[in-house]
């Protein structure tokens, strides 16, 4: 007979088994949790009513939620931006600044990732964007192939924590925290893996120097200001569209939502800007446009919203929407928008399906008291809160070896939130706790894309490498970045304040203390006599 105690531990691993066949993820956590709730209805744990959870919060809470509207408008930004050309002359340009140093290519790729990274937002494209571009020349210039395989394929997935990575938003959805103060809690991680990067390559140089050498002077094509000039052209776009996304949002002027809809539009304006066949006229009209809006940007600054406000940025808002015009005007601008509304709709219909499914699996399992089940083996972990630490991580890992970032968020996280909420709060209080945490398990997702067998990175390096780069180099080449990754996971896991630093700290009120005064009203003595005729 089974018991209510067993159907926990049963859930667990009827998923696995349905996964290990091969079903469509989305699929089998619907038809799992739905098999197990009909099996609950017939043992007794709970009757056909409690089922009705699931269309309500389904509804309620994944159809209705304004949140993950920002994914589709985020996905549209970074597939535009994949494609237009803004990664090669990055790379080009940079390339050749860090050229005349050991390691420089590197470099540059390291920085030209994390550049895309905080516009774009997704993994594939930038993987295979710079392994076709950078991967000729590094190979052509001598270096070692397994460092060429290993930080193109580690630069890549920069994308998941640099900030407007899609995982944060599915995270803080998923912890119940704002998208602002994830992106806030992330900024540091990104920052100290980047020099992780960079230091690992100034180490080779160091002790390898014929596996990172320097560009012959003779292959370097720009010198000077030509140099610079190509370079700022690439980076002053990207900086304005990263504030136009982010600064916004973290400063309070839009929810992530309407940042994303801007960086939809301004991803559409950079491609236009980029493009060769990009007319004089509109080259113009984009000065204007950018004059009209620094000028609104100082006077809202400087004084109360007025007319000369209103009327600069009515004059952006109108060089926005002839930049887009001509956008659609350029036959390869509109194949490339085009190209962007259907991965957008491919990636948008993944993610909700898998939320439907997700929520009939995790109705059902706490309906069979799943999480008192989970909470009594992660709070009994020896060790106390270092201990839990250690043991999610290690279980996110390995899950990682078979599972999407998407798939750990919706199907582990939920359950494991609660728990992480109460272990964490003593260490860095309740309102950073599920920020600390949601960080920490995004540096260690990022690993999901590096490791085999299922390393998606990995799999994009090798659709696009040359026939003799072998698949054991891109295999080996990604082994010390990985532990790179485990290095970042470990610093972020021993020193919170990484993460809790760029926080608002909170109000240390004493509610005991609060006094409220109310001012005494004099009022009119009161006249309970006859009423007057």
């Amino acid at each position: 007979m089974i018991t209510l105690e067993m159907m926990p531990p049963l859930m667990f691993g009827g998923l696995i088994i349905a996964m290990l066949i091969g079903y469509p993820v989305a699929f089998t956590l619907a038809a799992v949790g739905l098999s197990f709730g009909f099996l609950s209805i017939y043992l007794g744990f709970f009757d056909l009513n409690f089922l009705q959870a699931i269309p309500g919060r389904i509804f309620g809470s994944v159809l209705s939620n304004e949140l993950l509207l920002a994914i589709p408008f985020f996905t549209f930004m970074g597939a535009i931006l994949e494609r237009c050309g803004l990664a090669e002359d990055m790379l080009d340009s940079m390339g050749q600044l860090f050229g005349p140093i050991r390691g420089g290519l590197g470099y540059s790729v390291i920085i030209v990732g994390f550049i895309l990274g905080a516009i774009t937002g997704t993994v594939a494209a930038q993987v295979i964007a710079m392994a076709l571009i950078s991967m000729p020349v590094m190979i052509r210039y001598g270096y070692n192939i397994r460092y060429i395989t290993g930080v193109l394929a580690a630069s890549g997935t920069i994308t998941q924590l640099v900030p407007p990575s899609l995982v944060l938003i599915v995270l803080a959805d998923q912890l119940g925290k704002s998208v602002g103060d994830m992106y806030l809690g992330a900024w540091g991680p990104s920052v100290f893996q980047i020099l992780l990067f960079a230091g690992y390559t100034f180490l080779l140089g160091i002790f390898k120097p014929s596996h990172v050498p320097a560009v012959p002077i003779e292959a370097r094509t720009l010198t000077g200001w030509a140099l610079w000039k190509k370079c700022l052209l690439g980076i002053i776009p990207s900086a304005v569209l990263i504030f136009v996304v982010l600064g916004t949002m973290m400063m309070g002027l839009a929810t992530p939502t309407e940042a994303g809809a801007m960086g939809a539009v301004g991803a559409i304006v950079l491609a236009a800007i980029h493009h060769k066949d990009f007319s004089a006229a509109g080259r113009k009209v984009l000065i204007v446009g950018v004059i009209a809006g620094g000028i609104g940007t100082i006077i809202a600054m400087l004084y109360t919203e007025n007319l000369i406000f209103k009327l600069a940025f009515a004059i952006t808002y109108l060089a926005v929407v002839w930049i887009c015009i001509e956008a659609v005007k350029i036959p390869d601008l509109r194949d490339l928008i085009k190209q962007g509304y259907e991965t957008t709709m491919r990636i948008t219909c993944m993610v909700t399906f898998i939320l439907i499914g997700s929520t009939c699996f995790s109705v059902v399992f706490l309906g069979v008291s799943g999480g008192t089940w989970l909470e009594h083996h992660l709070t009994s972990l020896p060790g106390g809160v270092w201990g839990f630490l250690i043991f999610i991580n290690l279980f996110i890992f390995f899950l990682a070896f078979f599972l999407d970032f998407f798939e750990i968020a919706f199907i582990i996280l939920p359950m494991i939130a609660p728990i992480a909420q109460k272990v964490l709060a003593p260490v860095v209080g309740p309102d950073a706790a599920l920020i600390w945490f949601g960080v920490m398990l995004c540096v260690n997702m990022q690993t999901s894309f590096l490791h085999p067998p299922f390393g998606f990175a990995l799999f994009y390096l090798r659709g696009v490498a040359p026939k003799e780069v072998k698949s054991s180099d891109i295999y080996w080449g990604a082994m010390p970045w990985i532990g790179l990754q485990a290095i970042m996971v470990a610093l972020v896991i021993a020193f919170p304040v990484v993460v809790t630093g760029l926080l608002d700290k909170p109000l240390d009120v004493d509610l005991n203390k609060v006094k409220i005064e109310v001012p005494q009203i004099e009022l009119p003595p009161l006249d309970f006599g006859q009423p007057k005729q």
